[in-house]
């Protein structure tokens, strides 16, 4: 029986898809009965002052991890959870965990996540396999990551990402309104998420509604240049409402009529999900996993990357034929019942179970 594990991966602030994940998950595993220790790979800096020099709190930071993974991965821990990413993400953060984990004999379950391990594995392969291998199972939110692991010969569960059904709830009566529509972006302001392109298709279309508004809620190193963006296209009625806590964000999508996403790169967003809960219709492009996620014409509309024109004239789609925006919705409702709580419990347990004494180990 499961009493006890930990989990190594982010925490909120900054809100974000991993460390909204990591935060709810322990939650829902605490409401199943499971003692769960968090490791927390983004701890506040300590002593505080050292979060002003760069270089040094980076350092201090991965002190205090690995002593806190010291500390706590005990002969009480039955498995170690590590929620994983690509890049430097990888090496400092989950090969320590896992090596730490293996030299206790505590197994790992490592949750990989992310729209780019296909071009990490492709650069990093030699230096990522040998402690993949020391993983007793990996487990990834969709095909598209599976995929990518089975082309380098390594077996991979998907147990999809976890939806707070009680906080993205369709808005009741909610009908959309062509002549004000609110179009929003629930991506950070990063380069792989072309938020420019989603302005310029929100450009065109203002042309033809005037009152359609833009909000953008995130934050990131594009902020100036979008807002220059906005500037030079003499939009208006655009709000950038910065980084919302997961309550807010579930305000927004009920104020939406229609969810924007023009990212170049991606595995499975959370934001699409959390759109399709939502009953908000979507407008995404086709990068990565996302047409593993959504099917085109079904419960979302698809564009190629950076094709404006193609993004504005599937978002006139919506607001001409406001019928057919509420059959992609109440698709989309179909669709994120298997992120629910009880059915991704069910498939994470099958993992847990087979580690434990007794169980049927594949380590």
């Amino acid at each position: 029986m499961l009493r006890q594990l930990c989990i190594a991966g982010p925490l909120p602030p900054p809100a974000g898809g991993m460390a909204n994940q990591t935060e709810k998950l322990a939650e829902l595993l605490q409401s199943e009965g499971i003692a769960v220790r968090i490791i927390q790979t983004n701890a506040p800096y300590q002593p505080a002052w050292v979060a002003g020099i760069p270089v040094l709190r980076a350092l201090f930071r991965l002190l205090g991890y690995f002593a806190t993974l010291r500390r706590e991965l005990t002969p009480e821990v039955q498995l170690l959870h590590i929620m994983a990413n690509s890049g430097w993400s990888w090496h400092l953060f989950a090969v320590p965990a896992i090596l730490i984990a293996k030299h206790r004999n505590i197994p790992v379950v490592l949750n990989y996540r992310g729209g780019y391990a296909d071009s990490f594995f492709a650069k990093s392969w030699t230096k990522v396999s040998w402690a993949l291998r020391k993983c007793a199972v990996i487990v990834v939110p969709s095909t598209f990551l599976q995929q990518v692991f089975n082309r380098y010969g390594m077996e991979a569960v998907i147990v999809p990402n976890v939806l707070d059904t009680s906080l993205f709830v369709p808005h009741r009566n909610k009908q959309l309104r062509p002549e004000t529509p609110h179009f929003i972006v629930t991506r950070n302001l990063e380069q792989i998420y072309d938020v420019a392109t989603v302005i310029r298709a929100f450009a065109q279309v203002q042309q033809q509604v005037p009152q359609a508004r833009l909000t953008i809620a995130g934050t990131g190193p594009e902020l100036s240049a979008l807002q220059n963006l906005v500037r030079e296209l003499n939009l208006n009625q655009v709000e950038f409402c910065g980084r919302l806590t997961p309550a807010q964000m579930a305000a927004l999508y009920q104020s939406a009529d229609v969810m924007l996403n023009g990212s170049l790169v991606d595995n499975t967003p959370n934001s699409l999900i959390e759109a399709m809960a939502s009953a908000v219709p979507i407008v995404s492009t086709n990068s990565g996993g996302i047409p593993q996620l959504v099917t085109d014409g079904i419960d979302a509309l698809l564009v190629e990357p950076q094709q404006p024109a193609q993004m504005a004239a599937q978002m006139m789609k919506l607001l001409q034929q406001p019928d057919y925006a509420s059959e992609l919705s109440q698709a989309g409702l179909a669709n994120v019942a298997r992120f629910s709580w009880p059915r991704v419990w069910a498939l994470l347990q099958q993992q847990y179970v087979q580690l434990l004494p007794g169980g049927k180990s594949n380590a």
